[in-house]
């Protein structure tokens, strides 16, 4: 038998930063992309991450549906998906009480 969850964006968002390791690195990820688009080197060069970590989390944000490509190709640029943008003050308060 195979159990299907369905969470809602807000309770992943739980699970994504506070439910499993990364949770810091990925919450940094999303705040910086709410200022503007960033491509996975510029992304480690202002958080002073390794490059290999952040594309791992880009990955999972990615599939989380948490953030979007916004161009296919060398140097992929990454930005907030809608859905993200939406409940972007519900994050914040999140990460006020985990962060």
């Amino acid at each position: 038998m195979i159990l299907v969850i369905k969470m809602t964006l807000k309770s992943f968002i739980w699970y994504i930063l506070a439910g499993s390791r990364g949770g810091e690195s990925r919450a940094r990820i999303v705040k910086a992309l709410k200022d503007r688009p960033y491509n996975a080197n510029q992304l480690a060069e202002i958080l002073k991450m390794n490059y290999k970590t952040v594309r791992h989390h880009l990955k999972v944000l990615k599939d989380a549906g948490i953030i979007v490509i916004m161009e296919r190709k060398y140097g992929s640029v990454y930005t907030l998906s809608e859905e993200m943008e939406k409940i972007f003050e519900e994050f914040k308060e999140i990460w006020d009480k985990i962060g």
